[in-house]
């Protein structure tokens, strides 16, 4: 028998630091996000259109580093990298490098359902985004005056790196169970801030930026691409609830290992098939939101978590003060 805890989704806005006239808007994103999601969820749809759904918002909304808004490279350009998961059959689908597609997550999961392929990556990933008929966009017209203003900043001789990480989110994302009990995850980035053309970081690599099995549960992560990837962090979460774990102890024990054995700091959102989720992280604060039981929960830093109910007019877009 399903769980009465399902249908479930919990999202992410990406883990860091944002300064706190920024923090209302990203709070507000991921509680829409979540709002959104569930309603798809509730109305019978499955978990990987409510991850899709929910992370389709966040690169739509440009208060984060997915989509318009993503972070520029060292030239001053936009590659961004996405991935999805589907836990009933281990498909997978992802991109990487994609400069002028409005939402990668999209993109990715034509990856999954139209080719025989994980995985297709710059030029080519946009000739399957023609082939497909996805419209392209100016990439200027994913670049806004806030990541611009960083990426130049960054650009000086003397910039210090912390402050010029500051004020962005990193990666987006959203793991679902359905009431059918299956499971998805969708992760999405315009990756790291100044980085060399051609980076691709955790996002697009299943495992490290995302993973989804029914039998176990699903993982989005999110903050250093490089250091993630060295411990499969999405896996390695899901490895450890294998073992027997709790969401929480799991995602904890995870991140715990990222940080001892490579310094690295992140965060992630995790669900198991009966519908426990947790929001963990390791840096100062992620933004989260989680919809279940008609209830939408939220926060952002370190031990916060609001509650209200998901009807009330106000709930997707909660007065959140830092």
């Amino acid at each position: 028998m399903l769980s009465d805890m399902l249908p479930v989704v919990v999202v992410h806005g990406g883990a860091g630091f944002v300064p706190r006239q920024r923090s209302e808007l990203s709070v507000s994103g991921v509680c829409s996000a979540a709002g959104s999601a569930y309603g798809i969820l509730k109305g019978g749809g499955s978990s990987m259109d409510a991850v899709v759904n929910a992370v389709t918002l966040l690169e739509n909304n440009p208060a984060f580093n997915a989509g318009i808004g993503s972070v520029l490279n060292v030239r001053g350009d936009i590659e961004m990298d996405a991935l999805v998961m589907d836990g009933k059959t281990l498909a997978s689908g992802a991109v990487s490098a994609v400069r002028n597609i409005a939402n990668p997550t999209q993109l990715a999961r034509l990856v999954m359902e139209k080719t025989s392929h994980a995985c297709l990556t710059a030029e080519g990933a946009s000739q399957f985004a023609r082939a497909m008929g996805i419209p392209e966009v100016p990439v200027e017209s994913l670049i806004t005056d806030y990541s611009r203003m960083r990426w130049q900043k960054n650009l000086a001789a003397d910039a210090n790196p912390v402050e010029c990480q500051m004020g962005k989110m990193g990666t987006v994302g959203a793991v679902a169970v359905d009431t059918e009990g299956n499971i998805a995850c969708a992760t999405s980035t315009g990756g790291m801030l100044n980085k060399m053309v051609g980076r691709v970081g955790d996002t697009p690599c299943i495992g490290s930026g995302g993973y989804a099995d029914n039998n176990i549960g699903a993982v989005s992560t999110t903050g250093h691409g490089e250091t993630i990837m060295k411990v499969t962090l999405a896996r390695l979460i899901l490895f450890n609830m294998e073992k027997g774990q709790s969401v929480e102890a799991a995602s904890d024990s995870g991140l715990a290992l990222m940080k001892s054995r490579v310094d690295g700091l992140g965060g992630v959102i995790t669900v198991d098939p009966q519908g426990h989720w947790a929001a963990r992280f390791s840096s100062l604060q992620m933004a989260w939101a989680a919809a279940q039981s008609d209830t939408l929960h939220y926060g952002l830093y370190t031990g916060e978590h609001f509650t209200q109910n998901i009807d009330d007019p106000e709930s997707h877009y909660p007065k959140y003060k830092a």
